[in-house]
């Protein structure tokens, strides 16, 4: 049967833009909706990166474990710096660990970052970090932030919306923290190991971050406190109580707050990464209507899943910016073998720029209705040098069916795979050619 092909149009009406940052702001759903006319004053933020991670039982500190080839610390910076008010960002980390820093930062493009050495504790590297806003105006204190947030390195899923929370009463009190209910209940012991009494839960909350101060405070608080402090404290909060008599506001955080602290963790942030760009997909169908027929029967078997999808003819004229509105492209084919079209799809990917944060993954489905297969050596050549510029490239081949069951069949089938493949993104997996 021969197959005759038409311009389709963009299916893209009433359709959400994808936010093409991670993590996605939630800001809608909390009744706070941050603009940057409401921050009218700047807001710098200091990220204390200098720990070992040793509660991670690797060798490489927690915050440069890499997840999905980027190290963890690169996801928090971006985190902030998605945030038009937040002026600069201070990462403070260890000395050994300063040109790896720098790497990191001329990798991956950030741009509102300086890096400085830390300290042999939290409070000093911090201290370094606060004093370093503090010296970037030479002296004058026009430029100097009104309000620093104090974060995790290794958090990197707080959303704006917690942070303008933050920054506000940061402001207006002086001190702001976020704060987390008790899962467990606290308990002392006697010097033998005894139990000696417990605490009430519904009194207590854990002290999570991000925390804010104005910058007065927190630099006050810093030239105040004892050796002791530098040695042996860890609440920012609780210094700003004892040396400036500045009780913080506390606002209860969302659970995205957590940290990452354990091997097990470095897994969990991972799968929410994936999750977060595995949400869009775009499918390209060449102004073929045969491809459009499929892609359409795709976005029906896709309807129970939370993938958005916008359908296009090609990646020519106003469609180009679909390359850099997401991480997930289907190119179908439907004369032949031919990977031109996907090699120029590659080539116009890094054009843009868009491999950069996160591995790019396309999946060219090629329908044929002969029986005649792709070139395996073809895809796997070209899945080879795509690799090497963060994009991974798979390959489904589906035989077209006048059944309909069986058509139905295979395409739910197709539709299982591409899932697997966006959501997975396995480096083993680019190249091969799979069966539908």
């Amino acid at each position: 049967m021969e197959m005759s092909c038409r311009n389709t149009s963009s299916d893209e009406a009433g359709r959400p833009t994808h936010p093409g940052t991670f993590p996605t702001s939630q800001s809608g759903n909390s009744g706070l909706v941050p603009a940057k006319g409401d921050v009218d004053f700047p807001v710098c933020v200091v990220l204390p990166a200098g720990g070992s991670g040793e509660r991670t039982g690797l060798q490489t500190p927690k915050q440069f474990c890499l997840l999905l080839s980027r190290p963890l610390i690169s996801y928090t910076i971006q985190t902030f710096e998605r945030v038009s008010w937040i002026q600069s960002i201070v990462v403070v980390v260890a000395k050994e660990n300063m040109d790896l820093m720098v790497d990191i930062i001329q990798r991956f493009h950030h741009t509102k970052v300086q890096v400085v050495p830390g300290g042999s504790t939290r409070h000093r590297s911090i201290r370094n970090g606060v004093l370093a806003l503090g010296e970037q105006e030479e002296g004058s204190t026009a430029g100097r932030p009104k309000v620093v947030i104090i974060h995790d390195s290794v958090r990197p899923f707080v959303e704006e919306d917690f942070l303008y929370k933050i920054t506000m009463a940061a402001r207006e009190h002086g001190a702001a923290g976020a704060i987390r209910p008790l899962v467990s209940t606290v308990i002392a012991t006697t010097s033998e190991g005894y139990l000696d009494h417990s605490l009430e839960r519904a009194k207590y909350r854990a002290s999570e971050m991000p925390q804010g101060f104005t910058y007065d405070v927190i630099h006050r608080a810093y030239q105040r406190c004892t050796e002791a402090d530098f040695d042996f404290g860890t609440e920012c909060l609780h210094l700003a109580l004892q040396y400036c008599a500045t009780k913080a506001k506390l606002i209860e955080g969302p659970p995205t707050l957590w940290k990452v602290t354990y091997k097990r963790d470095l897994a969990a942030a991972e799968s929410i990464i994936k999750d977060t760009v595995s949400q869009w997909v775009c499918m390209i169908t060449g102004g073929c209507g045969h491809a459009r027929m499929l892609a359409d029967a795709l976005r029906k078997d896709f309807g129970s899943s939370e993938m958005e999808l916008d359908v296009i003819p090609d990646l020519t004229g106003d469609n180009v910016r679909y390359l850099s509105k997401g991480w997930n492209f289907i190119h179908f084919s439907i004369h032949g073998s031919d990977l031109a079209e996907v090699e120029a799809m590659l080539e116009a990917l890094e054009a843009a720029d868009q491999t950069l944060l996160y591995p790019v993954v396309v999946i060219w489905v090629h329908l044929s209705t002969d029986g005649g297969a792709s070139e395996p050596a073809a895809i796997v050549e070209l899945a080879s040098a795509a690799k090497r510029l963060n994009i991974l490239l798979y390959a489904i081949h589906l035989q077209q069916s006048k059944d309909a069951k069986r058509w139905e069949r295979s395409v739910s089938k197709v539709a299982e795979i591409i899932s697997t493949l966006i959501r997975e993104r396995s480096p083993s997996l680019a190249g091969q050619l799979l069966q539908a």
